[in-house]
C-alpha cells in the first residue's frame, strides 16, 4: 500500500498584497447558486463550472470561490490531522462535512481545477505571518492560467481563526497571486515549486530577503518542471529530496519533509525490487514446469520420438531460464529485512533446480552422441524436481 505523507496546516493573517482588486461578483453570485446535488462531488462542481463559464480566469475564480466559501476551517483538527486518508478520501470527506484543514481545501481545489482542464498541483511548504515563521506546515495550490503560473491559497482565502474560532470571510489577496509576490509569505519545501528563475533559500525567507536576485544562477523552472513530470516516481522523490536538502534544512518542518521523501523513496524502491523478485520467482516456476515436463519425457524413454534438436531444446530452455533467474536474483536489490529469508530460500531453489537441469543436459548431450542401439540402454527412472513456488 502506498504511504501518503500528509501535513499540517497553518493559517492565517490578513496580509495584503499589492494586487489590483478585481470584483468577481457576477461569477461569485452564479457559483453560489450551484444546485446541491452537484456540490456533493468534484465532478458535479466541475460540470457546473464548465457549463457556466468560458474563460480560464472565470473558471479558476469559480473554483476558488466555491472552495473558499463552502469549506469551513476545522479548528479542532488543526493539530491532529488524519494521516491515513488518501487524496480521494480527503476530497470525499471534505465534500460531505464541508470542513477541513489546509490539505483538504487544496485537494478539493486541485481536483476541480484539473477536471475543468486547468493544470493544477498541490504545493507543500511553510509560511510566515506578520514577520514570524509559523510552526505548522501548510498546503496551497498553483494553477496555470492562460499559459502562466499563479498561486492560490483557498484556505487563507476563506477567512481566519480568532481565539480558536473560524471566521469565514473571503480574502481575495490569496486568489491568482504572482509567485514572486506570494513568496514573501509562502515558502515551498522544494524550490522547484517556487516558480521563480532565481529561487530563494530558506535562510533568505527567514530574513525577509525575497526580492529577485539576478546575481544567482538562472533556474529555468519551466524546463525543470517538464523534465520532472517525465521522470518515474522514484526519480522524482530522489531529486525532490536532493533539492530540499540543498536549500538548507532550516527548521523541523523542512527536515521532516526531507526525511519523509527519503523514507517514501526507500519504500517505493523496495516495492519495485519486490516486483523484480516476484518476476524472478515466476520465471523460475515456468522453468521448473518445463524441467518436470522433460523429466517425465525422459522417464517415458523419450517417447513419442522427437528429432534430436527438439529433445535438446526441451532441456536447454528450462536450463537457460534458470541461469537467467540465478543472475537476476542477485541484481534485485534490497527488499527489506523481513524478506531476507524468502530471498535465501529462492536462491537455494534456483541453485537446486539448475543443478538438476545441468545433470539432465549432460545426459542429453551424452545420449545424442550415441547410436540408436546404445541409446535404448541408457534409460533409468529419475525423480521429478520439487513443486514450483507460489
Amino acid at each position: 500500500m502506498k504511504k501518503y505523507f500528509s501535513f499540517l496546516i497553518l493559517f492565517l493573517s490578513v496580509l495584503s498584497f499589492a494586487q489590483t482588486k478585481i470584483v468577481f461578483n457576477v461569477i461569485d453570485n452564479k457559483v453560489a447558486k450551484i444546485p446541491n446535488d452537484l456540490s456533493n462531488s468534484t465532478t458535479g462542481i466541475a460540470k457546473f463550472i464548465s457549463s457556466n463559464f468560458k474563460t480560464d480566469t472565470e473558471k479558476i475564480r469559480a473554483v476558488f470561490y466555491w472552495t473558499a466559501s463552502n469549506i469551513s476551517y476545522d479548528v479542532p483538527s488543526m493539530f491532529a490531522p488524519n494521516q491515513n486518508e488518501t487524496s480521494q478520501e480527503k476530497i470525499e470527506n471534505t465534500l460531505k462535512s464541508k470542513k477541513g484543514v489546509c490539505i483538504h481545501y487544496a485537494e478539493v481545489f486541485n481536483d476541480i481545477s484539473n477536471k475543468i482542464g486547468i493544470e493544477c498541483r498541490i504545493i507543500e511548504g511553510y509560511t510566515k505571518q506578520n514577520g514570524v515563521v509559523d510552526k505548522l506546515a501548510h498546503a496551497w495550490c498553483v494553477a496555470k492560467v492562460n499559459g502562466e503560473w499563479f498561486v492560490f491559497d483557498p484556505t487563507w482565502g476563506s477567512g481566519g481563526v480568532n481565539n480558536g474560532k473560524f471566521l469565514k470571510k473571503i480574502n481575495n489577496a490569496y486568489f491568482k497571486v504572482e509567485p514572486a509576490k506570494i513568496i514573501a509569505s509562502h515558502m515551498p519545501f522544494d524550490y522547484l515549486w517556487q516558480f521563480l528563475n532565481y529561487p530563494i533559500t530558506n535562510g533568505e525567507f527567514y530574513n525577509g530577503k525575497t526580492q529577485m536576485d539576478k546575481s544567482k544562477k538562472y533556474f529555468d523552472f519551466e524546463k525543470e518542471i517538464a523534465r520532472y513530470n517525465s521522470l518515474p516516481e522514484t526519480d522524482q522523490l530522489f531529486e525532490s529530496a536532493e533539492r530540499i536538502g540543498k536549500n538548507d534544512l532550516k527548521n523541523a518542518m523542512i527536515l521532516e519533509r526531507y526525511e519523509g521523501k527519503k523514507k517514501q523513496l526507500n519504500y517505493l524502491r523496495q516495492n519495485t525490487n519486490i516486483e523484480k523478485l516476484n518476476s524472478v520467482v515466476n520465471e523460475m516456476n515456468e522453468a521448473v514446469v518445463l524441467l518436470n515436463d522433460f523429466i517425465n519425457y525422459r522417464n517415458n524413454k523419450f517417447k513419442p520420438a522427437f528429432p534430436d534438436d527438439e529433445i535438446n531444446r526441451m532441456i536447454q530452455t528450462p536450463r537457460e531460464k534458470l541461469l537467467k533467474c540465478q543472475s537476476d536474483i542477485y541484481n534485485v536489490g534490497s527488499v527489506g529485512s523481513e524478506n531476507t529469508a524468502n530471498v535465501a530460500s529462492i536462491k537455494k531453489s534456483i541453485a537446486l533446480a539448475l543443478a538438476q537441469a545441468d545433470e539432465h543436459a549432460l545426459f542429453v548431450k551424452n545420449y545424442l552422441s550415441k547410436s540408436k542401439i546404445v541409446r535404448k540402454t541408457m534409460f533409468s527412472k529419475v525423480s521429478w524436481f520439487g513443486v514450483p513456488l507460489n
